[in-house]
């Protein structure tokens, strides 16, 4: 099966079992595993932030962010196509109790002007607009990324607003190895940033949301009450180590394998692949027909996708997949609209 639903499904590698089969654990809770805490470590020292939090999901380090940054009521920026404000069950409201203001972007990147023109003051008939949430990469967008200047440029309007900006960077080190930047130099215009493990990298499960000391002193809190505080959960951690270790080079991999998956579409009839060189790992592609009916049939020919819209199609790349499966998937799809 060649499953190209989300880079979510990768599982763990033979070395990676091996490591978190010998992890030293202890009890997080207590602050006593040491897998954990040099995971936490590892991640800020590469971040370029004091210091950082290994949590269950990017969801969880999304909402804790948001609560650490805001009061209830106070209001936040995000894209109307921003994972937190399509997939997270409503966490703004439910979890942090804030108002959003949405904005549109551009292939995932932010207009600066309208970012500038959007924040509130706080007055006695209006809550103040007290943190931005970027995406980057940013999903919806296929993987698009936001470059540096720009993030730069939000930045610096977001202090002059004496607010915070939070940066969901599920899929960071995609945007880090395509960027050509360290780490460090991709986030430090952002008081906080999360990135999955269990995407790209290939952990079974697990996020590290990074900020200063005070930020995340006070994420820890906030995680114990969302009930993200974990125990021996070095195992997990191991895992994290040996991805940041081992899996950050090879995403390159991944990118040229979604471009090859890309550049293969773009060539049959009756698909319009929206980049046919995509930055990163996805691929997005509308069809006239029922992307639903489309991806039963590629099923059908062992091959999982996801249908994202009622005629759009995504496709993303990761370890488990490999060249030769890019162009069988090319060859299954082609075979697909020859008999329809």
């Amino acid at each position: 099966m060649i499953d190209l639903r989300s880079d979510t499904v990768t599982k763990p590698t033979p070395a990676m079992r091996n490591a978190m089969a010998n992890a030293e654990v202890g009890d997080d809770v207590y602050d006593d595993d040491p897998t954990v805490n040099r995971l936490q470590e590892v991640s800020a020292k590469l971040l370029g932030k004091e210091a950082a939090l290994f949590t269950p999901s990017g969801t969880m380090s999304n909402a804790i962010a948001m609560k650490v940054h805001t009061r209830p009521g106070d209001e936040v920026l995000m894209d109307t196509e921003a994972h937190s404000m399509l997939y997270e069950l409503g966490l703004p409201a439910t979890i942090a109790h804030v108002l959003t203001r949405q904005f549109r972007s551009a292939k995932g990147v932010p207009d600066v002007e309208e970012i500038r023109h959007s924040f509130h003051a706080e007055s006695l008939h209006n809550p103040g607009t007290t943190l931005i949430l970027l995406e980057n990469t940013h999903n919806r967008a296929g993987g698009e990324i936001i470059p540096l200047g720009v993030m730069r440029e939000i930045y610096q309007i977001t202090k002059s607003h004496d607010a915070s900006l939070h940066l969901d960077g599920a899929r960071l080190f995609n945007a880090v190895t395509a960027s050509g930047v360290s780490a460090a130099e991709f986030v430090e215009n952002a008081d906080s940033v999360t990135f999955c493990l269990s995407k790209g990298l290939g952990c079974p499960i697990g996020s590290v949301l990074c900020g200063t000391h005070e930020f995340i002193h006070r994420a820890r809190r906030v995680r114990k009450m969302l009930g993200g505080g974990m125990r021996q959960v070095g195992i997990l951690a191991a895992a994290g180590l040996y991805a940041l270790e081992n899996h950050i080079e090879r995403l390159e991999t991944d990118h040229a394998n979604a471009r090859l998956l890309a550049q293969g579409l773009a060539q049959i009839s009756g698909i319009r692949v929206r980049n046919i060189s995509p930055p990163t790992n996805m691929v997005y592609f509308d069809i006239d027909a029922s992307s639903d009916v489309l991806c039963r049939k590629m099923r059908a020919q062992n091959v999982l996708a996801n249908p994202i819209e009622e005629q759009t199609v995504r496709l993303v790349t990761h370890l488990g997949v490999n060249e030769s499966q890019m162009r069988e998937t090319v060859k299954i799809i082609q075979e697909i609209y020859e008999k329809s």
